[in-house]
């Protein structure tokens, strides 16, 4: 028998377990000087100075798989390789080489972050 002594009896019940549900992250990537998916693009995702996930984009700009399942909330980057992305496909990109994103991952919530790119810019946003 399992006996839980709650030491706030004025705080209701609901409040006092505290579950850190965890949501996925994913991502793609849209060419905007061809206007079609970007394959083949390689993506790394580090954590905490780790680094977590070296991939590339498949034939539709994704992933095949989401960058994390279960991922814990925290600060966590994207660096998107996008000048050897251009070079492959014979596009001169002389101002853009990599695309790092910065950002914060939110307890119980899916995140998808797209990347639409060019040579000379670059767009991001907190899809869902």
């Amino acid at each position: 028998m399992l006996i839980c002594k709650i030491r706030h009896p004025c705080i209701p019940a609901r409040y006092l377990l505290i579950i850190t549900e965890m949501g996925k992250l994913t991502t793609h990537v849209l060419d905007t000087l061809s206007g079609n998916p970007a394959a083949g693009v390689r993506i790394r995702l580090h954590h905490a100075g780790r680094l977590l996930v070296d991939t590339l984009t498949n034939a539709d700009g994704r992933c095949d798989a989401p960058l994390l399942t279960d991922a814990p909330p925290g600060d966590y980057q994207l660096l998107f390789s996008i000048g050897d992305y251009f070079r492959t496909c014979g596009v001169p990109s002389p101002f853009l080489n990599e695309i790092p994103i910065h950002f914060t991952l939110v307890s119980g919530r899916d995140h998808h972050i797209p990347l639409a790119c060019s040579p000379y810019a670059y767009s991001t946003y907190r899809g869902s």
